[in-house]
């Protein structure tokens, strides 16, 4: 058996009847499903079953793949903010894959985030994928499978693996010294990506609540007269610049193994990466910011409704009993949280970020007014 694979139906059956006496492993699978959904620790279980085959020593070996020591086994990642680079995949895949096994019959290469890689470094992985060696099997993982290029999803058997559920998040976050009311809520608003839950129950993601929290009450009581979605806006620009920031040290290290002559160009290529990376993520802090908004109206309207039990900030019922209480009805909540989910995506198409949370504050107001 597969470790972790227990729960995943689809995934258990594409790769259990390969490794079936019968089966036929495929040159390379696309593992989709959220963050936190258990695809790393069945990529780790499934290598090592490909790598133990026909072992004198399989327990010996399957041991050195749970570690990363394997001499057949190959794991990337992205190194930073960048993603990943066509250094990155360039000597140790596809020169990788042209090499013949140290000890086992066969060579696995994992790809994890796999819709991190740059176009260079995709169009660099083609023929790998295309016709690889008989023995080289790669598995790319992706929580985003609709940001996957085409041309490498196409050349990929997809294993799907689902979301876990609430419970099993809240116990995870637990683990990390979370509470049990915070852990319940974070668990409810990742809405099954395990990665969300864990980055809003710690650190920043504590002040994106609160911030969130602020712009729906605001709303809800028609008094945003002090912006408050630019606390939203402030943190999502923090979390551009720090991901700046990480091509920066990366492009440092990169310099100090690189030959004179390629320092300039180097820094024009990582400038342009920074702006890049520091946008995609600017982007992605704000939407997260406000899908958190459309949820507390959502909840505030579950309330109304007599459905309490549904509510994702389980952690803040006082709150919500009290929104509640307001005297505005569902079915403005819930156009609400259409105009939340409209500027959601209006934001995507990059238009001026503050003139767009002004307007959705406008309109929320209007939508929102007793």
């Amino acid at each position: 058996m597969i470790a972790g694979i227990e729960r995943h139906p689809h995934a258990r059956a594409v790769l259990g009847a390969a490794l079936a006496p019968a089966g036929a492993p495929s040159h390379a699978y696309l593992f989709c499903g959220p963050a936190g959904s258990g695809k790393r620790t069945v990529a780790r279980s499934f290598a090592a079953a490909l790598l133990t085959e026909g072992s004198a020593d399989p327990e010996g070996a399957a041991a050195r793949v749970q570690h990363g020591v394997h001499p057949d086994l190959t794991w990337v990642a992205p190194a930073s903010a960048a993603g990943i680079l066509v250094g990155d995949v360039d000597e140790a895949v596809v020169a990788g894959a042209a090499r013949t096994p140290f000890e086992s019959a066969r060579r696995v290469f994992v790809i994890e985030d796999a819709d991190e890689l740059n176009d260079q470094a995709a169009n660099r992985m083609l023929k790998t994928l295309e016709e690889p060696p008989h023995f080289v099997h790669i598995l790319l993982l992706t929580s985003r499978p609709g940001e996957v290029l085409p041309t490498i999803a196409s050349r990929c058997q997809q294993v799907r693996f689902d979301a876990a559920g609430v419970t099993e998040l809240a116990e995870r976050l637990g683990r990390h010294g979370v509470t049990p009311e915070a852990a319940d809520a974070c668990a409810r608003l990742g809405l099954g990506d395990g990665a969300r839950a864990l980055a809003l129950a710690l650190g920043e993601g504590v002040a994106l609540r609160a911030g969130a929290e602020a712009v729906a009450r605001g709303a809800l009581s028609g008094e945003v007269a002090a912006r408050p979605w630019m606390a939203l806006l402030e943190q999502a620009r923090a979390a551009g610049a720090r991901a700046a920031e990480q091509v920066e040290t990366a492009l440092a290290s990169e310099l100090h193994y690189a030959l004179g002559k390629d320092h300039a160009r180097m820094r024009r290529e990582a400038a342009e990466r920074g702006k890049r990376v520091a946008r995609r993520a600017q982007t992605a802090a704000l939407d997260r910011g406000l899908a958190l908004v459309g949820l507390w109206l959502r909840d505030v309207a579950c309330v109304l409704d007599g459905a309490a039990e549904l509510v994702h900030h389980s952690d803040r019922s006082a709150e919500l009993a009290e929104d509640a209480a307001s005297g505005i009805g569902a079915a403005a909540l819930r156009r609400g949280q259409m105009h939340v989910e409209d500027t959601r995506a209006a934001l995507a198409l990059n238009p001026n970020e503050e003139l767009a949370l002004d307007a959705l504050g406008s309109r929320l107001v209007r939508a929102l007014s007793r």
